[in-house]
């Protein structure tokens, strides 16, 4: 490993000790992942997402005590209820709350479905991961759909600003 990205993997490394370090005793949001669908007495179970693990929710990063996500879908669990929709997608978005809601996410509970793991060894060894890279020695975030880069330090202190 080259000096400039031994500094900048030192560098990923202290920042993430500093943001969880900031956001411990801060309320956390789970993960939630599609359940394998297992026939009961020859019938088939309907859809769940059930709980993988929690993170912290900082803006287009789920920061767990170990990992690191990328931001996937939120949703908010809720009973599965007979509505009118407009919309197809709003139709599917409730059949994903209510798969959470069997899943054992509680009614109005807020999930991350689909998060991706950032290999932050990857990071380390200067290739991108997810929304982060490491750009002359400076952890980069991709934060916005266009692309737009910061310096992670500065995300993260900004989007902490907001709680």
């Amino acid at each position: 490993m080259t000096d400039g990205l031994a500094a900048g993997a030192d560098l990923l490394d202290a920042v993430l000790r500093d943001v969880r370090r900031r956001l411990d005793g801060s309320p956390r949001e789970r993960l939630g992942d599609w359940a394998h669908a297992r026939r009961l007495l020859g019938f088939g179970r309907a859809p769940r997402i059930v709980p993988v693990g929690e993170a912290w929710y900082v803006g287009v990063l789920l920061i767990g005590d170990a990992d690191l996500y990328a931001t996937g879908e939120i949703l908010r669990a809720r009973t599965e209820a007979i509505r009118g929709y407009t919309a197809e997608a709003q139709r599917a978005r409730s059949e994903r709350a209510a798969a959470a809601a069997r899943g054992g996410f509680a009614d109005g509970e807020v999930l991350h479905l689909g998060a991706t793991w950032v290999d932050l060894d990857a990071v380390r060894r200067g290739e991108a991961s997810g929304p982060l890279a490491l750009v002359d020695g400076i952890p980069l975030v991709t934060w916005t759909p266009a692309g737009a880069r910061r310096p992670l330090s500065d995300y993260l202190d900004d989007q902490l600003s907001l709680r």
